[in-house]
């Protein structure tokens, strides 16, 4: 028997008329569609005035690992399943990893259908370079986690992409300020190619003053990367290290006091944890 096909296809981020006519191919020759959320698919279907005979099933977090075992069984048996997200291409800050590498696994041809992507569309709204990036998807929760992933990136020279949920926006930029710098150049993209579409340009001071007002819809951050001026200016290594030193001293903890210092001063947060591990314990 002939193995199936698995196939990722895009969906409208906001306009249905962003529906490519290979989706809809796709979904009316699907023998199973896996959707991230089977009413708003319905909708979505409804919407595009499509008929649907294929099974729905529901494919979210929290069910993509054992899910992704039966659709493998059902690939292998011949069918052609597609899957399908809330919005945008599956597998990116969406369910469809497990399913692709458990498809590859197991010697199963995959495909894409593609179209709307909310990343790319606000990359190249942003007025910010777009000939190098890096997507980050949503930041750690956690006020702690999150400093220390911005930490991380205060260096970073290509223009980064981030997602956010509305009610953790004003939050979000006000970390980004404090690690990035105030006058680093970002755009806030909210409802992208729907009725109330909103870009937002300027720096991340004025940005995360904006945000204090209540923001509504989906939303993509697109902050510009470190320039070489500005990573040039981060300081001396060994003040670094020590004023490091000072807090662990004052009671912090290492990890913490790392990613304070490399945040403020915009520098590597590795390289100065390797610094300071060889300060501490000789080379």
């Amino acid at each position: 028997m002939t193995a199936g096909l698995l196939v990722l296809a895009a969906t409208p981020i906001g306009d249905r008329r962003d529906a490519s006519p290979a989706l809809f191919d796709a979904l009316r020759t699907a023998d199973v569609i896996a959707a991230e959320d089977t009413r708003r698919f319905r909708d979505l279907a409804r919407r595009l005035d499509l008929t649907v005979t294929a099974p729905v099933v529901s494919y979210f977090d929290g069910n993509e690992a054992a899910r992704a075992a039966d659709l493998v069984t059902k690939l292998a048996d011949g069918q052609t399943v597609v899957v399908v997200t809330d919005a945008g291409m599956p597998s990116v800050s969406d369910p469809g990893y497990r399913l692709v590498r458990a498809a590859i696994d197991a010697g199963i041809r995959v495909t894409a259908v593609p179209g709307p992507s909310a990343v790319l569309t606000a990359l190249a709204v942003s007025g910010l370079p777009s000939d190098r990036f890096c997507f980050e998807g949503f930041l750690p929760r956690k006020p702690g986690q999150r400093a220390a992933r911005l930490g991380e990136l205060a260096a970073e020279p290509r223009t980064l992409v981030f997602f956010e949920a509305p009610h953790r926006l004003a939050a979000t930029l006000a970390a980004l300020r404090d690690a990035f710098g105030a006058d680093r150049p970002a755009a806030l993209c909210r409802e992208l190619t729907k009725t109330y579409e909103e870009v937002v340009r300027g720096s991340l001071a004025e940005l995360a003053e904006w945000a204090q007002s209540e923001v509504r819809g989906e939303v993509t951050l697109v902050v510009g990367g470190a320039a070489g001026a500005a990573a040039a200016e981060a300081g001396d290594p060994d003040d670094l290290v020590a004023e490091v030193q000072a807090l662990i001293a004052a009671g912090a903890k290492p990890s913490a006091a790392v990613a304070d210092v490399a945040a403020r001063h915009r520098y590597d947060r590795r390289s100065l944890y390797e610094a300071v591990a060889v300060a501490r314990h000789g080379a």
